[in-house]
């Protein structure tokens, strides 16, 4: 299994499925937010710049996928990303699971003074929602919860990926360009 992996981290066919499922979750993300009227908190802004991490990561792997440097900061992005979004979802949960007067959200998001996204963009980046609220759940689990099923699910694949950077690839050419 780890040498398909490795054979397909090779091919641009992988790196754009990764890149396409990280796209949909931002389009749920905005239908979310401009068709259901669900208000995104900050650490909802925040996930969304930690999936356009994980499009930018499967971009730059895009570029010449059997490159092994550009491969490798790929992975390093993609894994650097999950985990971000992971401690985030993890923050979301807590606020939202067990409410405390000593946690708490912040009230507005901190992009860096060259990066104002919430002034560039604000349709996608201007939060104006509550962190502790609870307003959309699937199959009983609320959305932060499933953040964090989904951020798991992106860091072991992306560490599967790494780890199969060790073996040499299988030769069939299924899914390599």
């Amino acid at each position: 299994m780890l040498r398909l992996l490795s054979q397909y981290s090779r091919g641009r066919t992988a790196w754009f499925l990764l890149f396409l499922s990280a796209v949909s979750f931002e389009i749920v993300a905005l239908y979310f937010q401009h068709v259901l009227a669900l208000a995104p908190c900050v650490l909802c802004i925040y996930q969304r710049c930690v999936i356009l991490g994980i499009m930018i990561s499967s971009l730059i792997a895009m570029i010449k996928p059997k490159s092994f440097f550009l491969r490798f900061v790929a992975i390093i992005i993609w894994l650097f990303s999950a985990v971000q979004g992971f401690l985030l979802a993890y923050d979301q949960v807590v606020l939202q699971f067990r409410p405390s007067i000593f946690n708490s959200c912040p009230v507005d998001v901190q992009f860096p003074s060259w990066l104002p996204l919430d002034s560039w963009f604000p349709a996608m980046f201007k939060p104006y929602g509550v962190c502790s609220e609870r307003v959309w759940d699937f199959l009983t689990i609320e959305m932060s919860q499933w953040l964090l099923i989904i951020f798991s699910c992106y860091f072991i694949v992306g560490l599967l990926v790494l780890i199969s950077q060790l073996f040499k690839p299988r030769n069939r050419a299924m899914w390599n360009e």
